[in-house]
């Protein structure tokens, strides 16, 4: 039987892409310092820096 687990207790970011607050995943247990997007689909959307002129 699986056990319900409150996930409250961890670590968020906010997407760099949307702003969505999003939460730690076990995936990005080593990366997590790295991490800056919520989703590949914000990965592949991420905002740039320059403004084209």
């Amino acid at each position: 039987m699986a056990s319900s687990h409150k996930k409250s207790f961890l670590p968020q970011k906010t997407c760099l892409t949307c702003g969505r607050p999003f939460t730690w995943r076990k995936k990005w247990e080593k990366v997590w310092d790295e991490v800056k997007y919520c989703s590949d689909a914000c990965r592949k959307k991420k905002k740039t820096s320059s403004s084209p002129s």
